[in-house]
């Protein structure tokens, strides 16, 4: 991995796997379900070459961590999406655009916001949100747990971090879906005006927060408005940013590792049962469930130099797509059950919140919302069973959930 003594091989050098990568972009594949795929691209082309878009996927989990872990080699400055190859940004979107130094000063900036004491401070407003969807809940009848529970709680945890009125809900989760290339079906004209709104109020917002003096609550906007290291603050258009992807990441994740986590259980009930008879599993059980469904399917980078994945040659500046989803079923890491749904899965290294400089900020967030959601769903309901229709979401870039039909049946 990296440059080293690369050796730059001539014109018409080997691009493996170029059917198998081909299908990466077919939205058929991620409505679907795409690990017999991702299996072989892991033992036939692990560094696979798409030609359409003109990226090499990376299927296998050392291959995935060696290309995030090294920022100077791998940018994620030129786009981290398929959609963005080729595109150039004024200023960065999204941290996740960013790379060191500028990416070490906004992490160094905004971390207090995320520290343990802040993500602690909303579990009891996350239970009661939690407790009021599950009674809530139809027990017995088949219930779409989107709509239900998986959609409105994450949505309604970032309202509130975000100081929005409460009956605002779903509007939120229309500015978050239109943020996410192929997660809901929105002309693009609609799509790039619920964008603009976006930015627009949640920029407005920034600019009040920033303008109230700090009063010393342990609040996620509060600490980024107000967030300072000997003088260095964020701009008006740094804190809108952050609260972009904080109301984006904050909230599509963990909505389809919810309705994710649900259906595995469905698919695996005797895995639900486990559950009940040992709660102490719960901790266990929500990192089975983040690599289960790996919510961020993948991300992209893009070579800085020529350098060597996994024995391919990758020339500078051709693009890089880590398959996180692949990453997590890797037979060489997770062993000859890495394709079973195991709660009580341990060492589990999965990649969901990705790895290195661009760990997920929100990872304690979405952890603690899952173990909510799983002790007051554990407590209400003896069984998760399918109950009709699972449609999945046609997006490369989130494992989403259009419907998710279920059966709760009550304790």
């Amino acid at each position: 991995m990296g440059p080293g003594a690369v050796h730059r091989p001539a014109d018409g050098r080997a691009r493996p796997g170029r059917d198998l990568a081909a299908r990466l972009t077919d939205p058929a594949l991620w409505a679907s379900d795409p690990h017999p795929l991702l299996a072989r691209l892991r033992a036939e082309a692990p560094v696979a070459w798409n030609d359409e878009c003109g990226f090499w996927a990376v299927a296998c989990h050392r291959d995935v961590v060696g290309v995030e872990a090294d920022a100077a080699t791998f940018c994620a400055g030129r786009g981290i999406l398929v959609s963005e190859i080729g595109t150039t940004y004024e200023t960065p979107p999204t941290i996740m655009h960013t790379d060191p130094p500028a990416h070490t000063r906004y992490r160094r900036l905004v971390q207090p916001g995320f520290k343990p004491s802040v993500v602690r401070a909303l579990a009891p407003g996350i239970r009661a949100r939690a407790a009021a969807l599950a009674d809530a809940l139809d027990g017995g009848g088949v219930v779409d747990v989107l709509p239900a529970l998986a959609v409105p709680l994450p949505v309604q945890v970032i309202g509130q971090l975000l100081g929005l009125p409460e009956d605002h809900w779903e509007r939120v989760f229309a500015w978050s879906e239109a943020a996410i290339p192929g997660a809901a079906d929105v002309p693009e004209p609609e799509r790039q005006r619920l964008l603009a709104e976006m930015t627009e109020e949640l920029l407005a917002l920034a600019r009040a927060r920033r303008a109230q003096p700090h009063d010393g609550r342990d609040d996620v906007v509060g600490a980024l408005a107000h967030a300072s290291i000997d003088g260095d603050a964020l701009s008006d258009a740094e804190l809108a940013m952050f609260l972009v992807q904080l109301l984006v990441a904050g909230n599509e994740t963990t909505r389809n590792l919810i309705a994710g986590g649900l259906v595995a259980f469905a698919e695996h009930p005797a895995q639900w049962q486990r559950l009940r008879e040992a709660p102490d599993l719960i901790d266990h059980a929500v990192e089975e469930l983040l690599r289960w469904t790996s919510p961020v399917v993948s991300f992209l980078r893009t070579a800085t130099r020529d350098a060597l994945v996994g024995g391919q040659f990758v020339a500078e500046g051709e693009p890089v797509l880590m398959l996180f989803a692949s990453a997590n079923r890797d037979e060489d890491v997770f062993g000859p059950t890495a394709s079973e749904f195991d709660i009580a899965r341990d060492p589990n290294p999965h990649v969901a919140f990705g790895f290195g400089n661009h760990f997920c900020l929100g990872a304690a967030l979405a952890r603690l919302e899952a173990r909510i959601v799983l002790g007051e769903l554990l407590a209400r309901f003896a069984a998760v069973e399918p109950g009709g229709v699972v449609e999945r979401s046609p997006s490369s870039v989130i494992a989403g959930y259009r419907r998710a039909e279920l059966r709760l049946v009550p304790a």
